[in-house]
């Protein structure tokens, strides 16, 4: 017989054709082959939403090769991804090449490996048209809304704007951060902070109440009055309490969690992250194993994991570092509330299969990112760290100082894996103390502080703040944040997301007129609903119905409030000078992004592209270096002398010098990497820790 398999990706077919073997034949679709048309609406909303779907442009030869392929095979697997869209592909595989959507011909692989293969293989169903359903409705929703609000966005606003459900939302999460950030009053507040002298021995403290009641000390005043009360009263121990504290650690990835993580430990942005994911997923060429699917689907908000996998797990543990380090029963962790529970945590598919082995057989970013899953997998099937905790209280007259710290009785997870954390303070451990001990005093000291605004969100943490709002889904996070950036209503600042005028501007409409659409509870109210139809519970057509209505009401009323309005986008003003009539420059937004314009437009049309420079000097030929950006808009640092001297770099340029060659030192990777110099010949380095 002659068994004809389709997936999405080239590298998918060849790690399953890998196992499967003769006598089937697996040929890629290339992603999606049909969708709705890029020119007008598609939509027919006049009878119950009916979709028209054209094959895509490009596309071609590729389903003109499937059918052909798909008449001469004797059974048809459809084997694309296990999720929403997967599934939608499937479907309109099926409707293409006129399958039976009653045949059991849908395949799915939570891993490509050969058993995972064998067992989707052995199990085969039907295209389940609630998930199809849940996707064309989620299509149909961001159509409606892209397609009747853009161009609303257009007359209003500036030419060429898109509107989005989910972006929209994200847009308004960064830009009320930035409202919040520039309204908020920083408010001053006072510390007393000792250090003590036991034994020869130093330790820190803080002042935390007085006459039992916490202490709050406002300005310089008060903390002046309360030292001068200290320099009279002696310092003695007045309590110790000593114990033992468990930690536990961090359950294995899911999709958000890992975008976070590595964006906080790797330096990168999701889309990097899932360009990664999706390589491991799909197989890699491994030296003396062939073609290897690293890790399991890396679309997931599910904590849960196989048997097979935990028993894997711990006889690795065993092996690696003794049995001690195993815990009493395997683990158990809870998914969230409105986790849709598909497929299983992202983890290794051969927990034994160590990072460093095949570290050869991978791109740089694949053994970063595998690393990262495989640590934090393993580390959460291993035993809890237990740590000595001490907290002293010391009393001086009225006033009360407290101390903490700790020490690892056993490393347990820890030695493997420990999550990130930026605030967590690191404590040491106290030196030995016995009750009513005095104690010497060091130094005592009123410290001045001012609260802080909120940070700026970065992709990790917003990423966490569409996963807590419940907007979007897994696969959704990664496309939102680069449509945002590439439709220019975000930059990047560093590692933060700053609103643009432009951003802040779309905004200010859409809240004014179309409230539910970037509002975080209707969104998210959505997504249920979406899911409520993934699971067969309510009729998609229904849903659509009662959203488009009340959308084309409030459509009608924003057009009729806003006529012959035009929303102005405040231009950036600067210090330059117009070299050509002297009246200063501003930046604008084009098609390309920024740029300086003047502002005698129209008499003066003078435009110049935005230079940013840095601290650094180029080691070749000591000009400025600069700040550049790629065709894929990845930043770079180049030589302001270019095309003269060609020098560039992705490592960023520091105000530190070579102290070799006197040469700017350049930042390798992130918080934990090297301070490196780039002048030919010197290979001077060392690492930031």
């Amino acid at each position: 017989m002659s068994n004809l398999v389709i997936v999405e990706s080239p590298a998918k077919a060849k790690t399953i054709q890998k196992y499967l073997g003769t006598g089937y034949e697996v040929v890629a679709s290339m992603g999606h082959v049909r969708d709705l048309p890029k020119s007008k609406l598609g939509v027919d909303v006049d009878h119950q939403f009916a979709p028209q779907y054209l094959d895509m442009k490009g596309k071609e030869d590729i389903i003109k090769d499937l059918k052909k392929r798909a008449q001469k095979s004797d059974c048809i697997y459809l084997a694309t991804d296990p999720d929403r869209e997967g599934e939608a592909i499937s479907w309109h595989l099926a409707q293409m090449l006129n399958l039976d959507l009653n045949a059991d011909n849908r395949v799915a692989f939570n891993e490509i490996t050969k058993t995972g293969v064998q067992n989707g293989m052995a199990n085969p169903h039907k295209i389940d048209l609630d998930l199809v359903n849940a996707q064309q409705a989620r299509r149909i929703l961001d159509r409606l809304v892209g397609y009747k609000l853009s161009p609303f966005l257009w007359k209003k606003v500036k030419r060429g704007l898109s509107a989005g459900r989910v972006q929209s939302v994200a847009v308004r999460l960064i830009v009320d951060r930035e409202e919040e950030i520039k309204a908020f009053v920083p408010k001053e507040y006072w510390s007393i902070d000792a250090t003590f002298n036991a034994d020869d021995k130093p330790f820190s403290a803080k002042l935390a109440s007085k006459n039992g009641k916490k202490i709050e000390i406002s300005d310089k005043t008060q903390a002046d009055s309360i030292l001068a009360d200290l320099k009279q009263e002696a310092f003695l121990v007045k309590s110790i309490k000593k114990r033992v504290t468990k930690k536990q650690p961090s359950p294995p990835f899911i999709t958000s969690t890992l975008q976070q993580e590595a964006s906080r430990r790797l330096g990168f942005q999701s889309k990097r992250t899932m360009k990664a994911a999706q390589e491991l997923y799909e197989g890699i060429d491994v030296n003396g194993m062939g073609a290897v699917g690293l890790i399991t689907y890396m679309r997931t908000d599910s904590l849960r994991i196989s048997a097979d996998a935990q028993t894997a797990a711990a006889e690795y543990i065993k092996n690696a570092y003794g049995e001690n380090y195993l815990p009493d029963q395997p683990r158990i962790f809870k998914s969230k509330k409105n986790a849709q529970d598909a497929h299983e945590a992202i983890r290794p598919t051969m927990p034994d299969l160590v990072p460093d082995t095949i570290q050869d057989s991978l791109t740089s970013d694949q053994y970063k990112l595998y690393k990262l899953i495989w640590e934090r997998f393993i580390a959460s099937q291993m035993a809890n760290a237990l740590l000595d905790t001490i907290s002293v209280d010391i009393q001086a007259g009225c006033y009360l100082f407290k101390a903490s710290g700790y020490s690892v009785k056993f490393d347990g997870f820890t030695i493997l894996y420990e999550e990130q954390n930026e605030d967590e303070e690191h404590q040491k451990m106290l030196p030995p103390l016995e009750q009513e001990q005095q104690l010497t005093v060091i130094s005592l000291e009123g410290n001045q502080h001012f609260t802080q605004p909120p940070a700026r969100f970065s992709e990790a943490t917003l990423i966490k703040a569409l996963e807590e709002n419940g907007i979007g889904r897994p696969s959704t996070y990664a496309p939102t944040i680069t449509t945002i950036l590439n439709r220019m209503y975000v930059e990047r600042e560093g590692r933060q997301l700053r609103p643009t005028a432009l951003g802040i501007v779309t905004t200010q409409v859409m809240k004014e007129h179309f409230q539910h659409i970037v509002d975080p509870d209707f969104t998210a109210k959505m997504e249920s609903e979406l899911d409520h139809v993934e699971q067969g519970t309510a009729d998609w057509v229904k849903m659509l119905d009662v959203f488009y209505q009340d959308f084309s009401k409030t459509l009608t009323a924003a057009e009729e409030a806003m006529e012959g309005k035009h929303m102005k986008i405040p231009d950036e003003k600067t210090d330059i000078i117009c070299e050509q009539c002297g009246k200063p420059m501003v930046i604008k937004i084009g098609r390309f992004g920024k740029f300086l314009a003047c502002t005698g437009y129209p008499e003066c049309t003078n435009t110049r592209k935005i230079v940013q420079e840095t601290s650094g000097i180029c080691p070749r030929c000591r000009n400025k270096i600069v700040l550049k950006k790629s065709k894929k808009g990845r930043s770079f640092y180049g030589c302001a002398g270019y095309p003269d001297c060609n020098f560039m770099t992705w490592n960023i340029p520091t105000e530190e010098h070579c102290p070799q060659c006197e040469s700017t030192l350049f930042q390798k990777g992130g918080k934990a990497g090297k301070l490196v110099c780039e002048k030919e010949g010197c290979g001077y380095e060392r690492n930031l820790k």
